[in-house]
């Protein structure tokens, strides 16, 4: 709405809380200055006008970079704004060549990071604004002549060096980060970023020109991935957060194969904006500001069924509920509940090193069900055990935010699930998951040894209800559920693929 009013009225207001200026969408500069050589890094806060974003990556308007950066009571996390990181590596040893921030600078001074991180402008020659139709191919260009301009600023590197064309985009990330470790727990500096994440090659670096700046950069290094292991565990070395969100989620992948990562796009994402809060060392800052997303943080993780805050009492709390406490003590050694398993019909039908696993794994990725699963008749106790295990498997696929490259991959396993892991005997999965959901997929083969020994008429229910949870998944894996869904039409359809199936399933197989 606000680009096409601005299309229509080319103008420019300003809004006086925030210190954002709306645009005009043909990128033309409508308040702010040009950026230019010879500034001071207090200059180019005052004088840089960055690109403000809603949180799909929409231009609505500009503001300082000072402005943008600010954290505060009025604007916890600053101004969400446009970015880029470069990453930079040489063909002819696989280096990728990293930077130290200066210490001069007001964000983030002494972090080593990737090669260069900065901002395309307002009212740049070259144009640095780029609309959603040069997202959506893959070729933002704006964004690649802004970072030709601050290679050469930053990096000493001529502007003739790299054409738009040399740099391949591979996907966005919406993060943010208070800069605490420099200004303290209150810090009133830090990042709030759409990051446009950009690969560049050269075929030797005996051949580039680099000469840093030397109120951008302290040093650099050109390194291995080992190498960047080894000092992303280096305990005295400071690393950006962005980086360190960049090399966590993707880099492996993309770096084991350089040439597949430059010349395909296996691993490029123009679709989705993945979304991260920063370590705990980065929470907080003058706005006081906490988790906003809530993915990639154990400590929100409860089970397999997402990230969500906690609520704790204190021992001495819990022991003033009596009637609990008594019920507790009652249930574990005055009448314990005892499991059907243990009986002749179950021995004889199923697999008892299969079935031990699958009893042992249920109470450790769910006590509660088990307890309950555990006293069914045992002509049902295992189907619903087994459909348990499987919806929970299916789950921890689809809740791992950091496993796969993109949602297309996660997309494509939870679509095929019903198809693989119910069919092939020997499938599992590695990497996904946490804790005991992880052994649960490592193990999987156990579980199929006693699906496969069920009726057919549970092993139907089972893989019916498998791909309807899995196909909704689907729908709603690419959707921002931040702020609950758009509509009640949408909430119904989220419930029934979460609860609903599940009801659905129990009932048909208690009926099988």
């Amino acid at each position: 709405f606000v680009e096409a009013i601005a299309k229509v009225v080319d103008s420019t207001q300003v809004n006086n809380k925030n210190n954002i200026m709306t645009t005009s969408t043909n990128g033309e500069n409508t308040g702010g200055g040009a950026w230019a050589e010879g500034l001071s890094q207090n200059d180019l806060m005052e004088k840089d006008t960055v690109l403000v974003l809603d949180g799909k990556d929409n231009l609505i308007g500009s503001a300082s970079k000072k402005d943008s950066h600010v954290f505060s009571t009025e604007q916890p996390r600053g101004i969400l704004h446009r970015a880029f990181s470069v990453c930079l590596f040489d063909k002819s040893d696989g280096r990728m060549l990293l930077q130290q921030r200066a210490a001069s600078k007001i964000t983030f001074p002494k972090v080593w990071t990737n090669t260069c991180c900065s901002h395309p402008l307002h009212g740049m020659t070259p144009n640095e604004v780029d609309g959603p139709e040069a997202v959506a191919a893959g070729d933002p260009v704006g964004v690649k002549n802004a970072a030709i301009r601050k290679l050469y600023h930053e990096l000493g590197i001529p502007l003739d060096t790299f054409k738009p064309s040399d740099f391949k985009f591979l996907t966005r990330l919406h993060y943010w980060a208070a800069d605490t470790v420099t200004h303290g727990a209150e810090s009133p500096w830090g990042e709030h970023e759409i990051d446009y994440v950009l690969f560049v090659t050269v075929d030797n670096k005996k051949d580039l020109i680099v000469k840093p700046h030397t109120d951008e950069i302290d040093a650099v290094e050109w390194v291995t991935l080992a190498e960047l292991e080894d000092m992303l565990n280096d305990k005295a070395l400071l690393f950006s957060p962005w980086f360190r969100l960049i090399v966590k989620k993707w880099m492996q992948n993309w770096w084991k194969d350089l040439n597949e990562t430059m010349t395909t796009n296996k691993h490029c994402d123009f679709v989705n904006i993945p979304k991260f809060d920063p370590p705990k060392e980065h929470l907080g800052g003058a706005g006081n500001a906490g988790a906003m997303f809530l993915e990639g943080d154990e400590s929100k993780k409860q089970g397999a069924y997402g990230k969500i805050k906690t609520h704790k009492e204190s021992v001495l709390s819990q022991l003033m509920h009596v009637d609990e406490v008594f019920s507790a003590l009652t249930l574990l050694y005055v009448k314990p509940l005892k499991s059907n398993l243990d009986t002749e019909y179950i021995r004889k039908t199923f697999d008892q090193n299969d079935l031990a696993f699958c009893d042992e794994i249920l109470v450790k990725v769910s006590r509660s069900f088990a307890g309950v699963i555990r006293q069914l008749p045992s002509s049902m106790l295992v189907d619903i055990l087994i459909f348990y295990l499987v919806l929970r498997a299916l789950d921890t696929i689809e809740d791992d935010m950091t496993a796969f490259e993109n949602n297309d991959t996660k997309i494509k396993l939870l679509k095929d699930f019903h198809k693989t892991a119910l069919v092939d005997p020997n499938w599992s999965m590695d990497g996904v998951g946490e804790g005991d959901e992880r052994l649960l997929l490592q193990q999987f083969p156990k579980c199929h040894g006693v699906f496969a020994a069920l009726n057919p008429k549970s092993k139907e229910v089972i893989t019916d209800i498998t791909k309807k949870m899995a196909d909704g998944m689907a729908e709603f894996v690419g959707k921002d559920l931040g702020q609950g869904t758009l509509d009640l039409t949408e909430y119904r359809r989220y419930c029934h693929f979460v609860a609903g199936l599940v009801g659905e399933g129990l009932s048909r197989l208690f009926s099988a």
